[in-house]
């Protein structure tokens, strides 16, 4: 396939000869791009002058992230060192695409667990830099706004608030990493993890565990029923997360939460589908073989058929290896069509995108050309609304 084919002058383009994935089937067939959105689909090979020959690689929809943090990594690429924020959000942008993710959520922290972090002091600058380049047509994805509300931070309910009225902001989860419960009831998987991460020390971790613990019992609970409310009063999704308990899961679905970010047991992924949730679990998890803190695996709830949505959260590429490795499982019905709807059509529906999300006539022809080399998938061209940006 030419490397820089784009939509021609009449702004239509032929791709046949694909392995097209559908939200119901997988079929050898053709689609047509008009204007950037797709016109048809057919199955069968086109026989249209300069129709581009996909070689029966698999053509799906371009992915749609709703969480990932991959941002901070650009912005921040060392400790003491922060990025110019255009050119890292460019940066940032450009792996986004290079994943085959064409919509992304970038996932910014509102408040964080250590006082004085680079995310406290980088969150306006990310938040700006993300607006402004994508006002000015600097980034081949499209870029929403994801605030992630530490809500044991002192300051979180501010800095929410000054943020709200972003333009780009389309959806908010509601998070809280205190030791001792959700995403690390394991204290000794919470030593670990920000021992590491922060450079805390053995003597210090214990006080750190302590002031976490307080702070958590003094905002969280406050700052969750707010943040919430002011959500529901203007309409933007909210999403839980880290839910580990039907209790939780019971608060969660009664502030009008309809995503279930990261569930971490069984029992809450389980309780969420009840309520109606859709649950969202990371693609690390599916590629790695579980979870890095010790809690349940994709895998499993993929057995209990109540997995979703995949995201990428830190690592952008595992997406599309997780969709592949996911359908390869003997253990669970999800086939490459049902995998791929995890990170295409059900986050795009979740997120109110209607426009996008699977390969149908009426659709934006975001699109995603992969083959396989020996169980690998690799990623051969991708496209936003018809255009090649990959």
């Amino acid at each position: 396939m030419d490397a820089h084919s784009r939509v021609g002058p009449s702004g239509s383009m032929v791709l046949t000869n694909a392995r097209v994935v559908t939200e119901s089937e997988l079929f050898n067939g053709t689609v047509h791009i008009r204007n950037g959105m797709i016109a048809d689909v057919d199955r069968g090979r086109s026989q249209v002058p300069g129709a581009l020959d996909c070689r029966a690689s698999i053509l799906m929809p371009g992915m749609v992230e709703l969480h990932t943090d991959n941002l901070e990594k650009h912005i921040a690429p060392r400790p003491g060192v922060l990025w110019p924020s255009i050119p890292a959000v460019i940066t940032h942008d450009a792996q986004i695409v290079a994943s085959g993710i064409t919509t992304v959520f970038d996932a910014i922290s509102v408040g964080d667990v250590v006082a004085g972090s680079t995310r406290l002091k980088t969150l306006e600058t990310m938040v700006n830099a993300l607006q402004v380049s994508k006002r000015d047509r600097m980034l081949r994805a499209d870029h929403f706004l994801h605030l992630r509300c530490e809500v044991s931070h002192q300051g979180a309910l501010e800095m929410f608030r000054s943020l709200v009225d972003q333009t780009m902001l389309q959806l908010v989860s509601i998070m809280d990493h205190s030791p001792g419960q959700r995403q690390f009831v394991n204290l000794d998987k919470y030593r670990e993890y920000y021992m590491g991460k922060h450079g805390i020390s053995a003597g210090e971790m214990e006080e750190f565990i302590r002031t976490r613990q307080e702070d958590s019992r003094r905002y969280s609970d406050r700052y969750r029923k707010a943040i919430a409310g002011i959500c529901r009063e203007r309409g933007i999704p909210m999403a839980s997360h880290d839910d580990a308990t039907p209790e939780h899961v019971d608060e969660s679905a009664g502030f009008g939460m309809s995503i279930a970010e990261f569930p971490t047991t069984l029992e809450a992924a389980k309780a969420s589908h009840q309520r109606g949730m859709m649950v969202m679990m990371g693609a690390p998890n599916v590629v790695r073989g579980g979870s890095h803190s010790g809690n349940i695996a994709a895998a499993t709830l993929a057995q209990e058929g109540v997995l979703d949505i995949l995201s990428s959260d830190y690592y952008p590429a595992s997406m599309l290896d997780a969709v592949f490795r996911l359908a390869r499982l003997e253990t669970n019905d999800y086939d490459l069509t049902r995998a791929i709807a995890t990170v295409t059509a059900v986050p795009a529906r979740c997120a109110g995108l209607d426009d996008r999300g699977s390969i149908a006539a009426g659709k934006r022809a975001d699109l995603v050309l992969v083959s396989e080399c020996k169980q690998q998938p690799v990623i051969e061209s991708v496209w936003r609304a018809g255009n090649r940006v990959y």
